[in-house]
């Protein structure tokens, strides 16, 4: 089906190569059935990018890990920073940073093994790779160290509101206008000249820091790809 409607790539979340931390995260014992289909997505040809969310003694011992399964892999793991939505008691002390990150990556391979690669335009993520490794890794560091200036992107969730950055509690609502006949453009447009100039006007880690100003911003379970 996927590819018979010319999918050529596949995003999978994925915050732990370690079976009961998987359990533990998604209330389900199905490991094994998310990893052979990552498989499965690479022997079928797509583009597989495996995002993984990172948090302070929880899943950051896995760092390498991650990035050793990009060894005989054609895959691109991301790492993200742990980043504040309703409900997921956003922590500022439980992020692992880009800095952090790479200090890991650094401790483990030699300076001549890390490789720095071209970032796509408006690309949201520093993409690297291991010498001789088939694969890559990136960090999407979207906390302490925003991207805003170049992100293009816009999410649409699945009741029909605009979202013009994850950061932002707005939203614009297309689904009603398109259901009164009437064109979506202006909507669009206003909703991209409204977008903040960086973090959805959390512009210092301190607003960051205030609860109030990020506890309305629905969960990304319910805001989707």
């Amino acid at each position: 089906m996927l590819k018979a409607n010319k999918v050529k790539s596949i995003n999978v979340s994925l915050d732990s190569l370690d079976k009961e931390k998987f359990k533990h995260i998604t209330r389900r014992d199905q490991f094994e059935k998310v990893y052979n289909n990552i498989l499965l997505l690479v022997k079928e040809g797509f583009k597989v990018k495996l995002n993984a969310v990172l948090m302070k003694d929880f899943n950051d011992n896995e760092i390498i890990d991650f990035i050793n399964f990009t060894k005989d892999l054609p895959i691109s793991v991301r790492f993200i920073e742990f980043m504040p939505f309703d409900g997921n008691k956003w922590d500022m002390s439980k992020m692992v940073s880009y800095a952090e990150v790479m200090q890991y990556v650094n401790a483990a391979f030699s300076e001549t093994q890390i490789e720095r690669l071209q970032d796509a335009p408006n690309d949201t993520s520093k993409n690297y790779k291991i010498k001789d490794y088939t694969g890559s890794f990136a960090i999407i560091s979207s906390v302490t160290n925003p991207f805003c200036d170049s992100c293009n992107r816009l999410r649409l969730t699945a009741n029909g509101q605009l979202k013009n950055c994850l950061f932002s509690s707005g939203e614009s609502d297309l689904l009603t206008t398109l259901r009164a006949g009437k064109s979506i453009e202006p909507v669009i447009q206003k909703a991209v000249q409204a977008k903040f100039k960086i973090r959805g006007g959390m512009n210092t880690i301190e607003k960051l820091q205030e609860p109030k100003l990020h506890s309305k911003n629905r969960s990304m379970i319910t805001i989707g790809g």
